[in-house]
């Protein structure tokens, strides 16, 4: 029985979205500028609108919806159909770890750089004391989550495709009373 091609392109095209809306964020993400007030007694920090947190969002969510779309399909490989002792069985649940290894990775890395891009300080000094410290995404957050939404596109489409390779439909006989004359 063949892996579909409508759900492998399913689970591809999700994490391919999920991987280029993480280089977008990282690519925009927030910047400040220290301002000061109209009396010049305090500094503070103006945060540019950024698109970063909405775009890691939705590269958060693309990422979890191909991993539940992979999930669903294979009936999360232990409680589905029996698999053919092979080497493809034994490679299907390499790429079945180490595609969930890489996904909480990319989650991971993904939820910092959204946890960041989405707060903004408040920070006030007076204007003789040490500016504020405008605190914005490192460089290279939502990089790291774009590289493992990547590596685990690839687990995961090859962890399908073995996956289907190696399932087995198994007929379990009937109960029955042989009714022909030789018995």
């Amino acid at each position: 029985m063949a892996g579909s091609n409508a759900v492998l392109a399913a689970i591809l095209l999700a994490d391919v979205l999920a991987f280029a809306l993480a280089i977008a964020a990282e690519q925009s993400r927030p910047s400040a500028s220290l301002e000061t007030d109209a009396r010049n007694e305090w500094t503070y920090c103006v945060y540019r609108p950024d698109a970063a947190t909405w775009l890691g969002g939705a590269a958060l969510v693309l990422l979890l919806v191909g991993q539940a779309v992979t999930a669903a399909a294979s009936r999360c490989f232990c409680c589905g159909a029996a698999l053919r002792p092979s080497g493809t069985r034994g490679c299907a649940l390499m790429l079945f770890l180490s595609s969930w290894l890489t996904f909480i990775i990319a989650e991971a890395c993904l939820l910092a750089g959204l946890v960041q891009s989405a707060y903004h300080t408040g920070y006030r000094t007076v204007i003789f004391e040490d500016p504020p410290d405008c605190e914005t995404v490192r460089r290279g957050t939502f990089g790291a989550g774009a590289a493992f939404a990547l590596v685990t596109c690839v687990l995961t489409g090859t962890y399908y495709r073995c996956f289907s390779k190696a399932r087995v439909s198994y007929q379990r006989p009937e109960a029955a009373i042989d009714m022909s004359r030789y018995s």
